[in-house]
């Protein structure tokens, strides 16, 4: 790893972003030194320096909440870093997921949460653990197992469903019915081994 490029400020110290590799979000801003991220490299565990107890520490110490990085990346500057993690609890010690829980601009009504993404991180996880190793009795397995024509007899039936739920001017079925119907979508994008990512850029490349 080439720190040469980076800019430390007078303490020595550059600040750190660390951000859900899952979902994108933004858990925390620290600072590290040379040496803190060095120790990350080196052990693919989040570290960074206190400047209240102005000593080297790795996250998950004392709380158990580990951060495993999966990249680790310099703005284009040099004086700043990315910690790209996959969170094994709580980044902040408030006990919240995120250490920005604090709204001062509410969100816009378009705007996709990081809930909705996390939700697809995790059954994409899932599925995919799934299709080498099912425990007795997994309804994705036995998706698998009945290949395209099950899962997509499934999807054409959620589809129905999500249709009807809509007619009934019910929004809870609608967002039951619509959660199937994505699960369903998930398992056959799964099982054709197409990423999601591939049918988002599709997407915006057709909102172009």
């Amino acid at each position: 790893m080439d720190l040469a490029g980076l800019k430390f400020d007078d303490r020595g110290l550059v600040p750190v972003i660390v951000s859900d590799a899952r979902t994108g979000d933004v858990l925390t801003l620290a600072w590290a030194n040379r040496d803190a991220l060095e120790r990350t490299a080196q052990t693919r565990e989040a570290h960074f320096f206190s400047r209240s107890r102005e000593r080297l520490w790795r996250k998950g110490e004392e709380s158990g909440n580990v951060q495993h990085v999966v990249e680790m990346i310099a703005d284009c500057d040099g004086d700043a870093v990315l910690y790209r993690v996959d969170p094994s609890g709580p980044a902040c010690h408030t006990g919240e997921r995120t250490c920005f829980h604090a709204p001062l601009l509410e969100r816009e009504q378009d705007c996709v949460t990081g809930d909705f993404l996390r939700a697809i991180a995790y059954l994409q996880r899932i599925l995919r653990e799934r299709k080498t190793s099912a425990p007795p009795g997994s309804y994705v397995a036995t998706l698998y197992a009945g290949g395209v024509d099950r899962i997509g007899k499934k999807i054409g039936e959620e589809a129905t469903e999500v249709v009807i739920a809509a007619k009934n001017d019910d929004d809870a079925a609608v967002v039951w019915e619509a959660a199937d119907l994505l699960f369903h979508m998930l398992v056959l994008l799964q099982a054709r081994n197409i990423s999601i990512d591939r049918v988002g850029a599709h997407l915006l490349e057709r909102a172009r």
